[in-house]
């Protein structure tokens, strides 16, 4: 499909076009044949539940059951459609729009396991040292993994009152045991652009960590005052991002567009049910280059921006390859105000790809995909990577090859970092202790560091490497974790360069964070590169 074929385009400022009319089950029909078997099958539960009621050994309690089964029902659709109750729904809503009390994570439930897919910046779940990618199978000294791990159930054991405490056991890839984390909860800010800063005279930096309801407004206002910095190019950092408001990709795409490219479409049940989205031509950044940043985190809406800058030859991709989620999801409310997050179409990138990864394997192994792709080496070699070469797609533009399946493919492949990940680098970031000595820090440090201006003038202040590394291997030692100089002047440079954007942000914020630790990622530095060779070359050549 080009952008210009099929229909006569539908911009954006009409009414986006994505929530789909669908019949599915129990829920809507829309076909005589679907409404008979909808009813057919109601008599036939009804039935069954007035046996039990009536005459089952024991006295149940059906609205309990009703609760526990229709998430069994819905695990045999995809991996994406979810159920939540009256009291789970507001919950859920909170974290794209407002504020809660919390550890600070966003996760994803995959067969009877909380997954992290992201860890807020500054939250209490980052201050002990947990990480994106763990898995949560402890809460509180009891095992939680199996059918009890609902969404429901999570947010009622993760969140709580501000200041109380929750013992959390996690599974981390680089951890034979099962490591100990607690977390005090507190006020968790819903805000999804982390940091904005000029990397150079000329490259602004945005790191969007979410697609909320203020995304849009957050990343346009970041985008303009770098400009007014003197930014004529621009990195978006979405690793990590797990999605979230598809409309708020589109709206963020449509500002590097011109008029008339087709953003993204879905297909549903119906042909009645397709939509397509396409650029208006208000973008302000429309002659701007741009490099964005994916990992195997970057998910959902993220996947739409970076499949639609790419498909139409407006952005180079850099890291690895996304998570791949490609399925729409609509919220259908029930009569009791719970709801259900129903998968009623696939997306596709404007050049007709569906990114959606495998899932018929069950939900085991879509589960255990992330797990798989690191032990295949993956994260680490380009010729591991996993490319579903029968589906072989071509930009809009130049005739680029880009694949579909499977999340998005970089135009540039950056292997995972692992320079200075020692044991002993490994045993004190799965501890925590860089993130409890930088608080520590700044507690002891407190009134010098507030007298600081900004987190340049921390640099210029700040300790010499060696007595602030010297300083945390004293810390380390005091928490069981013994010295061994060989492997700590392997990571020297890491845990320095860490410790020091820890401080600074605890000090200054975000804004002091990233300008620190980017300062040696390689995938900003093999993005900057890329820019620099594409440089007046957009649409890419």
């Amino acid at each position: 499909m080009t952008n210009k074929s099929k229909q006569r385009p539908s911009f954006l400022w009409m009414p986006l076009a994505i929530a789909i009319a669908v019949v599915i089950g129990l829920f809507v029909g829309s076909r005589f044949g679907g409404r008979r078997l909808v009813a057919e099958n109601d008599r036939k539960l009804n039935t069954l539940l007035n046996l039990i009621a009536d005459d089952y050994v024991d006295t149940v309690n059906l609205d309990q059951l009703i609760e526990m089964s229709i998430p069994q029902i819905l695990a045999n659709l995809d991996p994406h459609t979810t159920y939540f109750s009256a009291e789970d729904m507001r919950a859920a809503n909170e974290e794209l729009s407002g504020s809660f009390s919390g550890i600070g994570i966003s996760f994803m439930l995959l067969g009877d396991t909380i997954n992290v897919v992201e860890v807020i910046p500054g939250g209490p779940a980052e201050k002990v040292g947990i990480l994106a990618g763990d898995r949560i199978i402890e809460i509180d000294d009891s095992l939680f993994v199996g059918p009890k791990v609902t969404n429901g159930e999570v947010m009622k054991n993760l969140r709580g009152e501000k200041n109380t405490k929750v013992k959390l056991g996690v599974k981390r890839n680089t951890a034979k045991e099962t490591l100990h984390f607690t977390v005090t909860r507190g006020d968790i800010p819903v805000k999804s652009v982390d940091a904005a800063y000029m990397i150079d005279k000329t490259t602004g930096y945005v790191k969007v960590n979410q697609f909320g309801r203020t995304t849009y407004d957050e990343f346009i206002t970041a985008l303009t005052l770098l400009k007014a910095e003197g930014a004529k190019r621009y990195v978006v950092d979405l690793r990590g991002n797990g999605g979230g408001y598809m409309e708020m990709a589109v709206l963020m795409a449509n500002e590097f567009l011109p008029e008339n490219q087709l953003i993204v479409y879905t297909k549903g049940r119906y042909k009645r049910d397709d939509s397509q989205v396409w650029s208006d031509g208000n973008g302000q950044f429309q002659d701007a280059e741009v490099a964005v940043l994916i990992d195997e985190f970057s998910a959902s809406a993220s996947e739409i921006f970076a499949g639609a800058l790419q498909d139409n030859d407006r952005g180079l991709i850099v890291g690895s390859r996304s998570f791949g989620k490609g399925l729409v999801q609509q919220q259908f409310t029930l009569p009791d105000s719970s709801a259900v997050r129903l998968t009623i179409a696939r997306y596709y990138t404007p050049a007709g790809r569906c990114i959606q990864k495998d899932y018929k394997g069950g939900m085991m192994a879509y589960e255990k995909e992330l797990y798989d792709r690191y032990m295949s080496g993956e994260i680490y070699s380009q010729d591991s990577m996993k490319i579903d070469k029968s589906q072989i797609f071509s930009t809009l533009f130049t005739g680029r090859t880009v694949y579909g399946g499977g999340g998005i493919v970089p135009d540039i492949f950056v292997p995972r970092d692992t320079t200075g990940m020692s044991s002993y680098y490994i045993e004190i970031a799965n501890a925590g202790l860089m993130q409890k000595f930088a608080f520590r820090y700044v507690d002891i440090n407190r009134n010098s560091l507030q007298q600081m201006k900004d987190y340049k003038q921390f640099l210029r202040m700040t300790p010499s490497d060696d007595a602030l590394l010297n300083n945390f291997v004293d810390y380390a030692t005091e928490n069981g974790v013994a010295p061994r100089w060989y492997y700590i002047n392997q990571s020297r440079d890491l845990i320095v360069s860490n410790l020091k954007a820890l401080v600074a942000r605890d000090v200054f914020g975000n804004e002091a964070f990233y300008p620190i630790y980017n300062r040696t990622d390689k995938t900003i530095q093999a993005a900057l590169k890329a820019l620099n060779r594409h440089k007046a070359a957009f649409p890419i050549k």
